[in-house]
């Protein structure tokens, strides 16, 4: 054993002393050739020698420049944000037809308000934060301009407008928006959103610190990007010290969120009870006054900007909202014409299948219908698709026919049970209600993976289309059975 251990250490010894040779010769030769250089150098002209210089200092600045730009990391790209404006909503507006009615409403709330030359104040809070009392004692004995109040467990159900005016004569329109705690909770966040959408000045109402959920409400709410007002309402609840600590913990903690802090009272009634001198209690009812004027005054300052400064923060919130209406309207549209493209191509892959051996096994004579359907599916949503990925899609998808066959025959087999007469037939009408199952869990597969993923993924729709194969629902399949027995009975004669 030792014998070879030697050999290698020898072979070792002698690759360190070539490469020892090796590095020595080259820095010897590099020391050579540089000596060389500077001397001719130096008998060159001193503007030559200077200029030499700088262009070897640049050709190796220059060329350790490209090797950095080369090899440093990539900065992620930002994703592009096209910008929303007036015209693109219209045009898309437009388009949808009816499928828009919400959103065309919702532009003509814009334009309706914005002629009324109206500042628009939203209040916003929780169910018990006391909104309503506040806004009863910001409007005084002002006119009820919306739907009415209807009230369960306490919660404000619906928006309420209620007109002031400023001191220099404008006219404030205040609405109360729904508590984020109330039943029915995502409906009536949904207005509230839509109502401080169409606000110039947001006010968010709370009794005491806020809670995480008012917490991340309230952060939501400054993400509109409009003057936002942080109210501490029910301020008679506390003495002077633990309001000015309270207040000086809110102005720090939500300092850059809200634009001031401003403590109110809406007022209340309390109970006294009274013992006379005989022992007799009694009690009195006391209505204790709002105490509202800070709260005025820095309304007052806000609102008092010019309307034309209030309005744009408003219209871009507002048509953001609607621009998220359009999405889920056109994807609604989408998402109809792909099940009226299932229904038209499942239809003529029945009426081609009467004739068929076996399904999976010709899907050459329906394979273009197949990528027909995939085509306009597609189309439907946007979603560019080679046909070379097309091919391969439906070649994977023969694959899984061919391992299915039995289950997909059996279960357009218990289908027919159900329409007697037809139950016992074969050839045919029995592909061609395979043939449905096929095309329509293909469809579906097909509409879910450009809905979803926005993109054509292979192996999830495959997936998918596998999955609608082995667990096809029950009404579908009789519905597919319908269809066939209805094309039977067609071609009679």
């Amino acid at each position: 054993m030792s014998r070879p251990s030697q050999l290698i250490r020898l072979l070792l010894a002698l690759l360190v002393i070539a490469a020892v040779v090796f590095l020595a010769s080259s820095l010897l030769s590099l020391a050579d050739t540089t000596l060389s250089v500077w001397q001719r150098l130096e008998q060159m002209p001193a503007v030559l020698r200077w200029l030499f210089l700088l262009l070897l200092a640049a050709t190796v600045a220059g060329g350790a420049w490209l090797l950095w730009k080369l090899l440093k990391p990539a900065k992620p790209r930002d994703a592009r944000v096209d910008a929303i404006d007036r015209e693109g909503i219209e045009r898309r507006v437009e388009s949808l037809g009816d499928h828009a009615a919400a959103a065309r409403e919702e532009l003509q709330e814009l334009d309706r308000r914005r002629q009324q030359q109206a500042i628009y104040v939203a209040l916003f809070g929780r169910i018990s934060s006391g909104k309503t009392s506040l806004l009863r004692a910001l409007a005084g004995d002002g006119s009820t301009d919306g739907e009415a109040i209807a009230v369960t467990g306490g919660s404000t159900r619906r928006v309420r407008h209620v007109e002031g005016e400023l001191a220099d004569g404008r006219k404030l329109v205040l609405a109360d928006v729904p508590g984020t705690e109330e039943v029915d909770d995502a409906q009536h966040a949904a207005l509230a959103r839509a109502e401080a959408d169409r606000a110039h000045v947001l006010l968010y109402v709370c009794d005491g610190e806020p809670t995480r959920s008012e917490d991340l409400d309230l952060r939501a709410v400054a993400a509109f990007g409009k003057p936002l007002l942080l109210v501490l309402n029910k301020a008679d609840r506390y003495d002077d010290t633990e309001l000015a600590q309270l207040r000086n913990a809110l102005a720090k903690r939500y300092d850059g969120v809200a634009r001031q802090v401003v403590i109110a009272s809406a007022g209340h009634r309390e109970t006294l009870r009274r013992v006379d001198d005989g022992g007799i209690e009694s009690s009195i009812e006391r209505d204790q006054p709002p105490r509202v004027e800070r709260l005025i005054t820095a309304l007052q300052t806000v609102a008092s900007q010019p309307l034309d400064q209030l309005e744009p923060a408003r219209e871009a919130a507002v048509l953001a909202s609607v621009d998220q209406r359009l999405d889920a309207a056109e994807q609604a549209q989408r998402q109809e014409r792909s099940e009226a493209a299932i229904r038209r191509y499942t239809r003529r892959a029945m009426v081609g299948a009467m004739a068929a051996i076996a399904p999976g096994s010709d899907l050459i004579i329906q394979g273009a219908l197949a990528t027909a359907l995939a085509r306009e599916l597609a189309g439907i949503h946007g979603i560019p698709v080679r046909d070379v990925d097309l091919d391969d899609f439906l070649t994977r998808a023969g694959g899984l026919l061919r391992t299915s066959t039995s289950l997909v025959l059996a279960v357009a087999g218990n289908a027919l049970k159900a329409f007697p007469g037809f139950g016992t037939l074969g050839g045919g009408l029995l592909h061609a209600v395979a043939y449905g199952l096929i095309f329509h869990s293909l469809g579906h597969a097909l509409a879910a993976s450009f809905a979803d993923l926005k993109r054509f993924d292979r192996q999830a729709t495959l997936d998918a289309f596998q999955q609608g194969l082995k667990r096809p629902d029950p009404d579908t399949v009789v519905q597919l059975a319908r269809i066939a027995r209805d094309v039977l009975q067609e071609d009679k004669p």
